[in-house]
């Protein structure tokens, strides 16, 4: 009887330890679910933000992880295929956050060895928010991906589509915050 309580018992507990070490995604510039300042928002195409990406950090990642990648997409574009506003790849395994403006051009900010593939704007970097003018407000997914390879043989040409590509192939574990905006 001891023994079945015990059993009984165990799958409960596994669950628990389990759920206190999700992969999770956060942010002092954005919050789940609320929309994002006109600092994450597009300079340029009609809008008038500071064009800056968020700060992210991030923790427990899955075990046999070699390297991350951040993401940003907007899945409510009406392009038939959404729109990537931020894609890096090759960050080492050491690294836990990204300060708010990594993102730029240079990407001065981001460690040694990372690369940022092309916007939909056509260009490397963040590129912010800017959604048609009287759309319902855009949805726009941060993920940051677990991968099990130190590198994807990728370029700062690599489009959003191969970045995904990429990433979905690779991924050991991912996770999202989804802000909002709209004009």
């Amino acid at each position: 009887m001891k023994n079945r309580l015990l059993l009984s018992a165990l799958p409960m507990v596994l669950s628990l330890s389990a759920h206190a070490a999700d992969f999770t995604l956060s942010s002092r510039d954005i919050r789940d679910g609320q929309p994002l300042s006109s600092r994450e928002v597009f300079q340029g195409f009609g809008c008038d933000g500071a064009n800056t990406s968020p700060q992210l950090s991030w923790s427990n990642p899955p075990p046999g992880t070699q390297s991350f990648a951040i993401t940003a997409y907007d899945p409510d574009a009406p392009t038939g295929s959404g729109w990537w506003h931020w894609t890096v790849v090759n960050l080492p395994a050491s690294t836990s956050q990204l300060p708010s403006g990594a993102g730029n051009l240079r990407g001065e900010h981001l460690p040694a060895g990372a690369v940022q593939g092309r916007t939909d704007y056509g260009q490397p970097g963040f590129g912010g928010a800017c959604p048609p003018v009287g759309d319902k407000p855009h949805r726009y997914q941060f993920t940051v991906w677990a991968l099990k390879v130190d590198k994807l043989p990728l370029d700062a040409n690599a489009s959003g589509a191969l970045v995904g590509y990429m990433l979905n192939a690779n991924a050991l574990a991912k996770a999202t915050l989804t802000a909002t905006y709209g004009r």
